[in-house]
């Protein structure tokens, strides 16, 4: 008869640490960076700079439905605009148990000025467009009013 050699704590360790997530509804690092497309060095970028907290079993880092609600926010905001510091204020606002009017009334603000700023952008952006546009035609007519070069005869 054969048996085969483990490690004793290695399967026990990851038994464990597959109960816990399946049992707290909990997600590992690997799978949320998939499920949002991002790196596992963002996540550890937003973890050093306390926007996420995700909870730990050992080396793993195990991210709760709050924590997964955080990172939706946080790329949100970033994809809107938002520094990471603007993000951690609104963020660090939050009261489950209250009402959070502080929080909403930042949010809002910020928002304001972030669409100002985003609709600057776009007029910016519009202008230059225009600008290339004509500045296209234009290099299409002098090409077009050039004679053509006569192929060689020899």
């Amino acid at each position: 008869m054969k048996m085969k050699l483990v490690k004793a704590g290695a399967t026990a360790a990851a038994d464990t640490i597959a109960g816990n997530a399946a049992d707290q509804n909990l997600t590992r690092i690997g799978d949320i960076a998939r499920k949002y497309n991002i790196t596992l060095r963002t996540l550890r970028f937003y973890e050093d700079k306390g926007l996420i907290s995700p909870k730990r079993d050992g080396s793993t880092r195990l991210y709760s439905r709050r924590e997964e609600a955080r990172l939706k926010l946080i790329l949100l905001g970033r994809k809107v605009g938002f520094s990471l510091r603007d993000v951690k204020q609104m963020l660090d606002l939050y009261d489950p148990t209250g009402a959070n009017t502080k929080q909403l009334r930042l949010t809002l603000e910020k928002s304001e000025k972030q669409l100002q700023r985003l609709n600057k952008q776009r007029q910016a952006i519009d202008e230059a467009i225009n600008e290339l546009t004509d500045s296209m035609a234009v290099v299409r007519e002098l090409l077009g009013a050039r004679p053509m070069p006569v192929a060689a005869n020899g």
